[in-house]
Formats: structure tokens, C-alpha cells, sequence
């Protein structure tokens, strides 16, 4: 085969190894290789470096596996090529397995060019991915203390929840105050009630009826006292992306893919995307900081779709087609997109409601939703990459597409039901 990379190497990363194995073409074609562990630590790795250094190395390989891999790439990032890969890519068959075994393979696919590197944003594309995953972390944390709180609430037989819509809104809230406190009863509770909310307070009185004890008061001014941490949380972090965002407002430099088109700021990028239907800041955000600005790193949607695990997989032997799952991706993007999805589907009037519920009656409510996401993507790709705004196609575009099929079914069947029908089109 031939050799693309003269030299380079190979790292299997560990906790507290890695292993090198450099290979070097000689000009006489003879291969020239070494093989020298290091450790994990900062000291350590940068002595990886020198190591590299001294022998010319150009182009460094290693797996993508767990989170052992980022100090190693972010010490090498900026004095040689670092190829991240995934490991099923590169898979060899089972037996006579060592660490220097792997390094070696690594070495040697990567110096004939057998691999293809994956995505690595910037390191300040990093930074706000870091801030948005840790964003929906605290959320998610706050949705699991929400239903320790109905628990709790449940064991003591209050039935606040329902009743009220939201049991941590002003008027929920300033009966869980009351219920802490143990001064007041039923009936005064209830009168606590805001807005519409009054309307039920007889209703209010049988719910704050119950059987609650001392450990229970204590638990739930903790769990409640933990919630409001969290939001304060929330806020501290959202102020930073927010922040870190406004700054990285400066000239960007044009696509490498396309040098006429120049990569939106993260700010106008964001304001871009929240103009899809279901589609809130936050989720324009967690957009931005995983798929970036610069669309010139997938060559088109459907590689930036497969990137993020919304395409069906392919699955076919014998002219038979199986199980179509969606790979395996970006997680918190994919996350994202679904909640995006579930949002777009409760819109009036929109394409994305239209499509969900032309798909949901045949595929079911799942594989809707993600379809859905799937076109908040593909949506997203190309207005970051054509700085286009979203154009609403309506909530009756699949109606139109199709309307002689749509019109002659359902004028059978009326038909069928005993009736004539007589169609005559509405002059504009």
C-alpha cells in the first residue's frame, strides 16, 4: 500500500498510560519503528511531545474512547496533526491483544491513510459545549427534585398536583411555604390561590387535606431549598454562555470548503435558529456550541444528521431490510432536537406540527419525533450555512402537495355514505 504519512504515530490511551509507537518511512523504503510509554500527567505528556518532536512526527492517531483522550489532544493540538477516531473504525480481529499491539495498528493504518478522522470543534467551541451540557445537567437535576417533591407530597396525601398545573408557581408555591410552616389549614391554604387558580378553591381545600408529618416538613423545605440552588445554578450559567457568546462576536475568518462564505457569530447564529418553530434560546445555544457556525466540517446535511444520530441506520442481507435504529451520535444534540421536536409538535399551523401528525397516525409517536428533529437539522444546517432565514412552508403544505389525491379520496368517501357531492373551488 501506499505511504501518505512519512512519519507518524500511534497512542493507545489509558487512565494512567499511553502507549507510542512511532513508524518512519526511510527513503531506501526500509519502515523504521519505536515503541516508548509515558504517563498521563502533564509532565509526563509534554515529554510525549518532546519525544515526537525530536523524530519529526507530523500526524498523531489515537481512539476516541471515554474522556481519557483530552489531555493527551489538548497538549498535542497545536504542535502536530491529532486524527481522533472512532474505535469500531478501527477494530481488529480478537486474539494476541496488547497495548503495543493497538499502538502499532494505529500507527500503521494512519500511515497509509486508512483513516478518517472525527469531528473536534475549536477549544472555544469546547468551552461553550462544556457550559450548555452542564446547563442541562442542572435541569435535568431539577426535574428529578420536581418528583422527589410530588413523592413526598403523594406520601403525606396532598393531591396539589391535581388540582394545580404547575405546583411551583406563586400560588403552589406559597402553599408548600404554609405547608412547611404547619400554622395553617386547609381552608386558609387554599386562599392563597392567584389568578384563575381562585376559581377552584373548593377544590383546593379537599386537595391540601392531608396527613403531614414533622419529616416531612423537614423534607420538603431541604428538597424545595435544593430547587431554588438549582435555579440560581441555572441562571449563573446561562449569564456565562450568554456572556462567552456575545464576545466570540468577532470577524470570522471564511470556510476553508467555500472561502466566499464567511461563518456566522455565535450571536447571529443563534438568533437565527430561534426563529424555527419549537426551537427556544436555549436550545439554539446547545445547537450553536455542538454542531458550530462553520458548516464547512459536514459535507452536507445528511452527514451532519448521521453526526448526530438522527438518521435511520441501514440494515440489509439478501434483498431483506431489518431493524432501521438510529445510530449512535452526539448525545446532547440529539437530546436537544427531541425536545425541540416535542415543542414544534404542539405548534399551530406549522410544517413541523403537520409532519408529526402525518406521521404519527401511521409510524407512531416516537419515530414522528424524531423524524421532526431530523428536519429541525437539516433546517438548521442550511440556514447556518446560507445565513437564511426559516421560511414557514404552513401547516397544510402536505395537504397541497397532494391535494387531487387528498380531494377524489375524500369525496369517495362521503360518496360511499350515501351522499352527492358537488366540488366548486373558492375564487381567491
Amino acid at each position: 500500500m501506499q505511504v501518505v504519512y512519512e512519519r507518524c504515530a500511534g497512542l493507545d490511551v489509558h487512565k494512567k498510560t499511553v502507549v507510542a509507537c512511532y513508524i518512519c518511512q526511510e527513503s531506501d523504503g526500509s519502515k523504521r519503528s519505536s515503541v516508548k510509554s509515558f504517563g498521563t500527567t502533564t509532565p509526563e505528556l509534554l515529554s510525549l511531545a518532546d519525544w515526537l518532536l525530536e523524530r519529526k512526527c507530523t500526524h498523531v492517531a489515537m481512539e476516541s474512547t471515554g474522556e481519557y483522550w483530552k489531555p493527551v489532544h489538548n497538549l498535542l493540538e497545536g504542535s502536530f496533526v491529532v486524527l481522533l477516531v472512532n474505535a469500531r473504525h478501527i477494530k481488529r480481529v480478537p486474539g494476541r491483544k496488547t497495548d503495543v499491539k493497538d499502538a502499532e495498528w494505529l500507527a500503521d493504518l494512519l500511515q497509509h491513510g486508512l483513516l478518517k478522522a472525527s469531528f473536534i470543534p475549536p477549544a472555544s467551541q469546547r468551552e461553550l459545549r462544556d457550559l450548555t451540557r452542564y446547563r442541562t445537567n442542572l435541569v435535568s437535576e431539577r426535574v428529578r427534585v420536581a418528583n422527589r417533591v410530588q413523592k413526598l407530597l403523594e406520601d403525606a396525601n396532598i393531591k396539589l398536583s391535581s388540582v394545580a398545573t404547575d405546583i411551583f408557581g406563586v400560588s403552589g408555591r406559597a402553599m408548600l411555604e404554609a405547608l412547611i410552616a404547619g400554622k395553617a389549614d386547609a381552608e386558609t391554604m387554599a386562599q392563597l390561590a392567584k389568578g384563575r387558580l381562585r376559581n377552584r378553591i373548593p377544590e383546593l381545600q379537599k386537595a391540601l387535606t392531608g396527613v403531614v408529618r414533622e419529616h416531612h416538613r423537614f423534607l420538603l423545605a431541604a428538597q424545595l431549598a435544593h430547587m431554588d440552588f438549582l435555579d440560581e445554578q441555572v441562571n449563573t450559567v446561562s449569564k456565562e454562555i450568554e456572556h462567552r457568546i456575545n464576545i466570540a462576536n468577532q470577524p470570522q475568518e471564511p470556510s476553508a470548503a467555500s472561502p466566499w462564505e464567511t461563518p456566522l457569530n455565535p450571536d447571529q447564529a443563534v438568533s437565527l435558529l430561534d426563529t424555527i418553530p419549537g426551537v427556544d434560546k436555549n436550545i439554539a445555544e446547545i445547537i450553536v456550541a455542538e454542531l458550530g457556525t462553520d458548516m464547512s466540517h459536514f459535507p452536507s446535511s445528511a452527514h451532519a444528521a448521521s453526526w448526530a444520530g438522527l438518521s435511520p441506520g441501514n440494515n440489509e442481507s439478501a434483498g431483506k431490510h431489518y431493524s432501521g435504529r438510529t445510530r449512535k451520535g452526539n448525545h446532547a444534540l440529539r437530546s436537544g432536537l427531541i425536545q425541540a421536536a416535542w415543542a414544534a409538535s404542539h405548534t399551530r399551523d406549522t410544517y413541523l406540527s403537520a409532519q408529526y401528525h402525518n406521521l404519527a397516525g401511521r409510524r407512531g409517536q416516537k419515530r414522528a419525533i424524531v423524524a421532526v428533529a431530523h428536519s429541525i437539522l437539516v433546517m438548521a444546517y442550511h440556514m447556518l450555512k446560507h445565513h437564511q432565514p426559516y421560511q414557514e412552508l404552513g401547516g397544510n403544505y402536505f395537504d397541497e402537495r397532494k391535494k387531487e389525491i387528498l380531494v377524489y379520496r375524500l369525496t369517495r368517501r362521503i360518496t360511499k355514505l350515501g351522499y352527492k357531492v358537488n366540488l366548486e373551488p373558492v375564487t381567491a
